[in-house]
């Protein structure tokens, strides 16, 4: 991994992630991707799925197609700056890139598998996302994406020579949901405890950015899907603004709770800073800050 020294001007662009979790035999299991290694954004990188805010999906057919109205997904989001048609746009990106990027379906309702099978049916023909549920006529559930937290890159980034503005959203992936990497945008769909993600990180099986290394380490404190939605749904979902600065020549990002950093208040467990050493970011105190 480069780092970035580049100081970007450009406001943070509007973006949604999924965070997918499931219960797999040694407790919760999280999906990463890997971004294939010719992209501009964080090339060969494990990420969670996701992607940048389409106007499609702001059009204002979706404010019809959904099973809450957009006052409310804005009040799910906590984020009062923010109208409401560009809430419901981030709820309906968070779904449409979960099928674009693992062929995940989400929106659909749960207990009907046959309109789940005519999305697809449709999808696979070669509709577009939007094309495919639009044809359906049918109304997207919004209820089981649930807000995780919000990043928002700073103009000092360091992995990436472009800002977002991500709203993160658990969700548990139904049994029937298998994840497929395209070889296009990514060339891996890996379902994985927290845990071990950290570790083969730690043991440069795989490369992670700070933003997936920091919510991994939030992750692990959890045992199951249902213990990881219970909190989200309990709390405000943080807003996280990294704090780089260079110290003794090492670029360093502080967050929230961190003495350097302006916000006082924690928003996960874990590090409070990285550190960039040996061509990745490390906490000070090595695998068992990320661990314990």
């Amino acid at each position: 991994m480069e780092l970035n020294t580049e100081l970007l001007t450009a406001p943070p662009l509007d973006a949604a992630t999924v965070v997918m979790l499931r219960d797999g035999p040694g407790g919760l299991q999280v999906l990463l991707m890997r971004r294939h290694q010719a992209s501009n954004v964080l090339g060969g990188v494990h990420v969670f799925p996701g992607g940048k805010l389409d106007p499609q999906d702001e059009q204002p057919i979706w404010q019809q197609r959904l099973s809450q109205d957009s006052a409310t997904l804005h009040r799910r989001l906590n984020e009062p700056e923010l109208d409401n048609e560009r809430a419901a746009g981030l709820f309906v990106a968070a779904m449409r890139e979960a099928y674009e990027e693992c062929r995940v379906l989400l929106g659909c309702d749960p207990r009907d598998t046959a309109e789940a099978r005519h999305v697809l049916q449709a999808l696979r023909s070669g509709h577009v996302w939007h094309e495919a549920f639009h044809s359906r006529n049918l109304l997207l559930c919004t209820e089981p994406l649930v807000p995780w937290c919000r990043w928002i890159t700073p103009r000092q980034a360091s992995v990436t020579n472009k800002r977002f503005d991500t709203r993160f959203f658990v969700t548990q992936v139904p049994d029937d949901q298998l994840a497929e990497h395209d070889n296009h945008e990514a060339t891996e769909a890996l379902w994985i405890q927290p845990r071990q993600a950290l570790q083969r990180y730690w043991d440069r099986e795989i490369e992670l950015a700070p933003p997936q290394i920091m919510s991994l380490v939030h992750l692990s404190r959890h045992s199951d899907a249902n213990s990881v939605l219970t909190e989200a749904q309990n709390r405000c979902p943080p807003v996280i603004e990294p704090e780089p600065f260079d110290q003794d020549g090492v670029r360093t990002i502080c967050y929230p709770g961190d003495p350097r950093h302006s916000v006082r208040q924690p928003a996960f467990p874990g590090p409070s800073r990285l550190m960039f050493k040996n061509k990745r970011f490390e906490p000070a105190l090595g695998l068992a800050a990320l661990l314990d």
